[in-house]
């Protein structure tokens, strides 16, 4: 068995869709489903049920699903052992400034404790670049939020959150029980600088061009709705400064925490960063 055929076999396993698990390998769905059947030929065992119902494991495959996974992470550990033998294993980590997201505590200390002789570098970076600088190679995989440009990169989405309008709490609006866009519509929005990932900006001002004050932090986002009465996106669970509320929008998507990095990197340290992240945020 190949170890790329594990991976292969891996990530399947998780999608539990061959179309979805292709997409993530960046790979087209004959070969993958060729390469399972070659493995399940090697093996002498059926490891996916598959029907027009879907894909579900095997007991055989559930216990190479296990077994892929030890064999993986010993893997990387040899490659991490002699990187770090050489002084190269390190990695950099590219966070979204100000994201009170609690997972990042539970990986941090997952990270830490799996890989206690890496060097670990954070950069953190605020609203104005989404991949916290892995497009300009400042970073080997960022923790961050989606929409962006996906260009040459591989990304695994670990959770979504719903929104809602960032208002103070003396606005009209700020009573009713949950919003829809049209009802911001006429409103001014903040709004992030020129250069700024269209993607991004478009996800963040509702699909439109808004016209308000330019920020780049969230501070500067409260503080942009609290002094000007502007309105913007923020996440619904956050916890606003004092005078603003947030309201639920219904017709708006839910704000994606992923992972990214580049498709063809040669960092282990990054393979463990996604198995282990991936693991965290399913607890």
């Amino acid at each position: 068995m190949e170890l790329r055929t594990l991976r292969y076999f891996l990530t399947v396993a998780e999608e539990l869709h061959f179309g979805r698990a292709a997409i993530r390998l960046h790979m087209s769905q004959p070969p993958l489903s060729r390469a399972i059947r070659q493995l399940e030929t090697e093996l002498g065992a059926t490891l996916f049920d598959r029907s027009s119902a879907g894909v579900a494991l095997t007991p055989a495959g559930t216990v190479l699903l296990d077994e892929a996974r030890a064999l993986l992470d010993r893997a990387d550990r040899v490659r991490l052992r002699v990187a770090a033998e050489v002084g190269t294993a390190t990695i950099t980590i590219g966070l979204l400034g100000e994201d009170t997201d609690p997972g990042v505590l539970r990986l941090a200390d997952a990270y830490r404790g799996r890989h206690p002789h890496a060097e670990i570098r954070i950069r953190e970076t605020d609203l104005t670049d989404p991949t916290c600088g892995l497009h300009a190679g400042l970073v080997d995989i960022a923790l961050t939020r989606a929409p962006f440009d996906e260009t040459g990169l591989a990304v695994r989405e670990l959770r979504a959150d719903p929104v809602g309008a960032l208002l103070r709490s003396d606005d009209p609006l700020a009573r009713r029980r949950s919003l829809r866009l049209a009802d911001l519509a006429r409103r001014r929005w903040f709004r992030f600088p020129e250069g700024t990932d269209p993607h991004w900006q478009s996800y963040w001002n509702g699909g439109e061009i808004r016209d308000g004050p330019v920020v780049r932090a969230v501070q500067e986002c409260q503080q942009a709705v609290l002094w000007n009465g502007t309105v913007g996106m923020t996440l619904l669970d956050h916890r606003p400064t004092a005078g603003l509320t947030v309201v639920p929008v219904t017709d708006m998507l839910p704000s994606r925490v992923l992972l990214a990095w580049k498709r063809n990197h040669s960092n282990p340290l990054i393979h463990s960063f996604v198995r282990l992240a991936t693991a965290v945020y399913r607890e």
